[in-house]
């Protein structure tokens, strides 16, 4: 009888490996972790991915084929207490002999430093082998100490192949939805796969609700039609979370894609940025230090479109003001690019961090008091727009470092208007 109290996502969980779906790379018949799981001589593991790719899937498929004791926690509603008393149970030989458990902890990334180091201990002399499941970057996140006594696993998104084979599996098999006599074509199965955008769960989730809110024709079917799938999947899912991990691949590659001139990738990035969420100023002040960065002075008015475009999207705000936006970071990505200016600062402040730069020279201090001019201030200063193109050649530079060459420029940067210096 099929229980319509648990939603199909976790009806559809798989029970063994053979039934798990994706995750080749790390779950294939030649690799550890596949070999680690049918022999039960799993270690600690930390399985890191993004939503929806298996995790929690393959915790309870561990839990299906292991000997020892398996306990869950969630560290959202889970603390010391829970840990220990974990703990307790894995060592109490009446209700289990072997004295140890695998314990599984999902988002393991909310427990706290404190939480964490509870954990270790046992984890250290084998009392809990720790299965931690988490969306976020664990080398971040996980106590290193933890880290290093665990095997880290990354999780892929699944593919729309990947997510289209489990909804069939759903529409065909007595725990999911075959008592329904689902009439739907491949195609909008298909359609269902890609708007999750690799969530096997809301791929579920969707057709779920899909099916239990069309009624049955009068041949007994429940017809899935392109209309009655666009009403239950509005929107293509949030590409990632704008607090979360991604949150930083993402960026990192709009502003990557922005220094390579790439403007179909530059806008994209945004897209997705903007997509999930993510706030308008925070993308306008990415752009704003590109243009200085990577624009640079090989084409100064850069600078010149991202500031004005920030000011613009603060006073817009959104939707409008994801043209401006994409107008200032179209704008640097087909932009000649130069970091000349970049790397004159930071050669300038290494050096005044880490070596004797000496003083500044007499001659360009300034005699702000009658009487210091004895003291050798200002003196024998040549005042440049006394010369011929208002230039003079005198030192500017310490002693020390007076032949240090900070800005170098570029076959990028135009030097028509600078200075002409004998």
């Amino acid at each position: 009888m099929l229980d319509t109290n648990k939603p199909l996502a976790y009806r559809m969980m798989p029970e063994s490996l053979e039934e798990y779906v994706g995750q080749e790379d790390i779950l294939g018949e030649n690799k550890i972790l596949y070999r680690t799981i049918k022999a039960d001589r799993l270690s600690s593991i930390i399985l890191w991915g993004p939503p929806g790719c298996g995790k929690t899937s393959l915790a309870r498929v561990i839990s299906k084929t292991t000997k020892y004791k398996f306990m869950k926690l969630n560290a959202v509603t889970s603390g010391v207490p829970d840990i220990k008393n974990a703990i307790q149970e894995a060592e109490n030989l009446l209700m289990n002999p072997s004295g140890k458990c695998i314990l599984f902890i999902d988002e393991i990334h909310r427990f706290n430093k404190l939480q964490q180091d509870a954990l270790l201990p046992f984890v250290e002399k084998g009392t809990v082998i720790l299965i931690g499941a988490t969306t976020e970057n664990p080398y971040f996140e996980v106590n290193k100490a933890l880290i290093s006594r665990s095997m880290v696993f990354r999780l892929n998104q699944l593919t729309d192949k990947n997510i289209y084979t489990i909804l069939k599996r759903a529409l065909n098999e007595e725990k999911g939805l075959k008592e329904y006599n689902v009439k739907i074509d491949d195609s909008i199965v298909m359609k269902f796969a890609k708007t999750a955008n690799g969530d096997v769960r809301t791929a579920l989730n969707n057709l779920e609700v899909a099916v239990l809110t069309t009624p049955i024709d009068k041949n007994g079917f429940v017809h899935i039609t392109n209309e009655v799938a666009k009403e239950c999947v509005q929107n293509r899912k949030a590409v990632f979370d704008k607090n979360g991990d991604s949150h930083y691949d993402n960026i990192s590659a709009f502003i990557k894609s922005m220094r390579g001139s790439d403007a179909d990738a530059t806008v994209f990035y945004l897209a997705r940025a903007l997509n999930a969420g993510e706030d308008p100023m925070f993308l306008a002040r990415r752009i704003v230090i590109s243009a200085a960065e990577d624009v640079g002075l090989a084409n100064p008015n850069a600078l010149v479109v991202a500031n004005s475009a920030m000011q613009a999207v603060n006073m817009v705000g959104m939707p409008e003001a994801r043209i401006i936006l994409a107008e200032a970071a179209i704008y640097n990505a087909n932009s000649k690019k130069s970091n000349a200016s970049y790397l004159a600062i930071d050669k300038a402040l290494n050096d005044v961090n880490s070596k004797d730069t000496g003083t500044i020279p007499m001659h360009i201090r300034n005699a702000v008091a009658k009487g210091m001019e004895k003291e050798g201030y200002g003196v024998g200063y040549k005042y440049p727009h006394d010369f011929p193109k208002h230039w003079v050649e005198q030192q500017y530079l310490p002693d020390e470092i007076v032949d240090t060459k900070y800005f170098i420029p570029d076959e990028n940067i135009d030097t028509t208007d600078f200075q002409e210096k004998k």
